[in-house]
């Protein structure tokens, strides 16, 4: 159950998209057990976003969303991963990039929780 949500103030495009989302796919299996079967993607582009009060360069963060813990191996190798993924696909530097890790005990899907 996990989820991605990017938030950059690039624009993207339906094929970028399309891209960003086949990397996510693949980077979540950096947490054991969590594969794109699962995934839910978010992407929210061209947003107002300041990093260390300045806009004129491009930002973004990525919220990452578990169900269960979040391991530190797992969000260390995520984080390389994402900050990969967004220099190579966006052009955005990696010390323009927050991501953040949440665990849930809690996740809800179809009516039910797990």
């Amino acid at each position: 159950m996990p989820y991605i949500n990017l938030k950059t103030t690039k624009k993207v495009s339906h094929e970028k998209s399309e891209s960003l989302k086949t990397a996510f796919g693949k980077a979540i299996e950096c947490f054991p057990g969590k594969t794109e079967a699962w995934l839910m993607v978010g992407i929210e582009d061209g947003a107002k976003l300041w990093f260390k009060g300045d806009a004129s360069k491009d930002s973004a963060i990525v919220d990452v969303d578990l169900l269960g813990s979040v391991s530190k191996d797992g969000s260390s190798a995520m984080t390389k991963e994402m900050c990969n993924i967004l220099s190579e696909e966006l052009g955005i530097s990696p010390d323009r990039i927050y991501i953040k890790y949440t665990g849930f005990a809690d996740w809800g899907w179809n009516g039910n929780n797990f």
